[in-house]
């Protein structure tokens, strides 16, 4: 059994209604001027505003920062650090989906150590504390609020650098399923595949540990339980709950376990053809999950509670990778490369990309420029 080193950082605040809580918990932590971190959409929805009186009703000072794009890369990081650096904000708030997360992570780098966001690419890189923050997710997706790291894009082929600090991770993660049912049906979709994909990643990568199973396995029974019953039926608040706990567990697995040749695929196609995240792992996961078969079937029959037996028994890889594919054709994403302008003569390339990725080192079959062709062609 894998050995483990396990620290909860994050206090987690679950439940209907506990967005009104934003300005008592934030008070509790000291907060006095806060960076509020959200993109156009967050804002437009009216989350900013709320949060806005929630926090200055409690005595707190609020900048407001929307420079936040899908993707953020580091030019948008330096807007945030520009925006904010002469205000001496003492601490950081991000509310949205991944994106805002994780810049409003990579902004409090800059604001608390300096230099650019490019410096803290790896672990353990910063010389002093981030300040303190909160995460307010507004989708069932990255997960990135139960997580250490920050991934930016850098405008390179390979995709984003990833950025980890122990003093990154939010202080309280904040889940009010409530303030998911705004987010529109492709947002739905797109959010929770990349759940779904970070719990069956999880679930078999290299680093995996018997506390990352708990994690991992857990959000696989929510997500795959919710996934098609918020797509349905967007205003049921069980089913928006357990997605959003769902991709929280999931968020805390990636914590521990990292994550795989899906991921590793799946950057390069929006580095190069701008797709989405969401989408790109939804097409790659089904095909990553019958790639590894032959190495990890055990642990995708664990992931499904049905430990095979049997010789004659279902290859439980064919079984996820199918159920998989179901769950992609009911949110409507496209299940070939071909359909988002992917055509054969660019899979050298990306095949090289997808080989410098670091989650690739993590997966449980050796992963290399050969292994990620093979992939891409089985998805074209």
């Amino acid at each position: 059994m894998v050995p483990f080193d396990f620290q909860l950082r994050t206090r987690i605040v679950f439940g209907q209604g506990t967005f009104d809580r934003l300005g008592q918990l934030a008070r509790g932590l000291g907060f006095k001027r806060t960076l509020l971190v959200a993109d156009q959409g967050i804002v437009q929805a009216g989350y900013v505003g709320d949060a806005t009186q929630l926090l200055e009703a409690a005595g707190i000072d609020v900048l407001p920062f929307h420079g936040v794009i899908h993707s953020p890369d580091d030019a948008s990081v330096e807007a945030g650090r520009g925006f904010a650096e002469s205000w001496r904000a003492d601490s950081v708030i991000g509310i949205g989906g991944g994106s805002s997360l994780d810049c409003a992570k990579a902004i409090n780098f800059l604001l608390s150590n300096g230099g650019a966001i490019g410096d803290y690419h790896g672990y353990g890189k910063a010389t002093r504390p981030l300040l303190p923050a909160m995460a307010v997710p507004t989708t069932a997706g990255s997960g990135s609020e139960a997580q250490s790291y920050a991934y930016i894009a850098n405008g390179s082929p390979q995709g984003s650098i990833e950025c980890g600090d122990p003093s990154a991770a939010a202080r309280i993660a904040l889940l009010d399923p409530e303030v998911t049912f705004t987010a529109p049906h492709h947002v739905t979709a797109m959010a929770g595949f990349d759940a779904i994909a970070h719990a069956v990643e999880t679930a078999v990568t290299m680093r995996r540990t018997a506390m990352s199973d708990t994690f991992s396995h857990k959000a696989w029974r929510l997500l795959n339980e919710g996934f098609e019953r918020v797509l349905l039926h967007p205003a049921d608040a069980e089913a928006r709950a357990g997605m959003q706990l769902g991709a929280h567990y999931a968020g805390m697995a990636v914590e521990q376990s990292m994550l795989g040749a899906a991921h590793a695929c799946a950057a390069p196609l929006t580095a190069r053809f701008a797709v989405q995240h969401g989408l790109a792992l939804a097409i790659l996961l089904p095909h990553v999950v019958r790639w590894n078969g032959g190495v990890v079937a055990d642990r995708y029959a664990a992931l499904l509670d049905s430990p095979r037996r049997r010789a004659r028994d279902q290859d439980a890889a064919e079984t996820l990778a199918g159920r998989l594919e179901d769950l992609a054709a009911a949110a409507g994403l496209g299940l070939k490369l071909s359909d988002s302008g992917v055509d054969g003569t660019a899979l050298t390339d990306l095949a090289a990309d997808a080989a410098q990725q670091w989650t690739g080192t993590f997966n449980p079959r050796p992963f290399d420029a050969a292994g990620a062709m093979e992939i891409y062609r089985a998805a074209l």
